[in-house]
C-alpha cells in the first residue's frame, strides 16, 4: 500500500451466535477512537445470521469506511491449543474431536501463538467469513481464545503462583490456569445458574490440587461485584477479583466495567 492511501485505521469484529462488537482502531496513536455492540433477537430462528449483519452494517457507517486492516474475531466453544512440537496441520479435526462435536463437514483452521509455542486449532464460522469476503474483499481472522490466552500469559510472567481466571462469555465460560507462562489448564463450560459457574471452578480446582484457601481467581468478561456469579464465587473463594484493566483503560475512554467485558475486542 502506498503511503499516501494509508489510513492509520484498524477494524475488529468479534462474531457469535449472539451479536456481533466492533472497535476501530487508530493504529497512529495506538487508540481505540470508537467502539459499538450489536446484540442479535435469537427468537425468531428463522432470520438468516447474514441478514442480521446486513442490518448492521446498514445501522453503523464505522463498518463501512475504509481501512489498512480488517481482523474478524470468531467467538465460540470449538476450539483447543495444541503444542507445536505436537501440531501437525494435516490433522486439524482430530485436535477437535476429544471435546467437540466434529463433522465431516466441518472447516477447521488454526492460530500461531508464537511467542508461547501453542497452536489454537478452532472451527470459524465459515457463513459470517463468506460474508465479510463480500464486504471487505480480505481480512485477517482468528479465535478470540488466541487473544484471551496470549494476553493471559502475558500477564503470568514471573507469577509462581497457579492462578486461575475465568472469562464469562453468553451461556459459557473459560476456565484457564496458567503458572508463570506455563498454561496448565484452559477448557470450557455450558452454564445457566451460578451454582453450575460453582461447580465446575471448585472441581477444576481438585483436580489440579488447588486449594480454594490459598489460589488467586480473576475474572474476565461480563461481570461485576453485584454478580450473583461473584457473590456466590466470594464465599468459597478467599483470593477473588475482577481482573485489572488499568493498563488496557489507558488506549480508551470506556468504562472499566467495558474493558472488562470487552477485554478480546480490546485487545485485539
Amino acid at each position: 500500500m502506498d503511503i499516501t492511501e494509508k489510513k492509520y485505521k484498524k477494524l475488529s469484529i468479534q462474531v457469535s451466535l449472539t451479536g456481533l462488537s466492533f472497535c476501530c482502531f487508530d493504529t497512529l496513536n495506538g487508540t481505540i477512537s470508537s467502539f459499538n455492540e450489536v446484540l442479535f433477537d435469537t427468537i425468531d430462528k428463522g432470520i438468516k445470521i447474514e441478514d442480521l449483519f446486513s442490518d448492521a452494517f446498514q445501522k453503523h457507517q464505522e463498518l463501512n469506511d475504509t481501512y489498512d486492516e480488517v481482523l474478524i474475531i470468531h467467538n465460540n466453544n470449538l476450539s483447543t491449543f495444541v503444542p507445536t512440537s505436537l501440531f501437525d496441520e494435516n490433522y486439524l479435526g482430530s485436535y477437535l474431536q476429544y471435546n467437540t462435536k466434529v463433522f465431516e463437514t466441518d472447516f477447521f483452521a488454526f492460530d500461531e501463538i508464537n511467542t508461547y509455542n501453542i497452536n489454537t486449532v478452532f472451527i470459524p464460522y465459515v457463513n459470517m467469513n463468506n460474508y465479510f469476503i463480500d464486504k471487505f474483499g480480505s481480512f485477517d481472522y482468528k479465535h478470540a481464545n488466541t487473544i484471551l490466552l496470549s494476553k493471559l500469559m502475558d500477564q503470568s510472567k514471573n507469577n509462581d503462583n497457579k492462578t486461575i481466571w475465568v472469562h464469562f462469555a453468553p451461556g459459557y465460560f473459560e476456565i484457564i490456569v496458567i503458572q508463570n507462562q506455563n498454561l496448565l489448564l484452559f477448557n470450557s463450560f455450558e452454564y445457566t445458574t451460578p451454582e453450575d459457574f460453582l461447580y465446575y471452578l471448585l472441581f477444576t480446582a481438585e483436580q489440579l490440587n488447588m486449594n480454594p484457601e490459598n489460589f488467586p481467581l480473576e475474572l474476565i468478561g461480563n461481570i461485576n461485584f453485584e454478580s450473583e456469579f461473584y457473590k456466590i464465587a466470594y464465599k468459597y473463594i478467599r483470593n477473588i477479583e475482577l481482573i485489572d484493566v488499568e493498563d488496557l483503560r489507558w488506549n480508551n475512554y470506556f468504562s472499566e466495567a467495558e474493558n472488562r467485558k470487552h477485554f478480546i475486542l480490546f485487545n485485539s
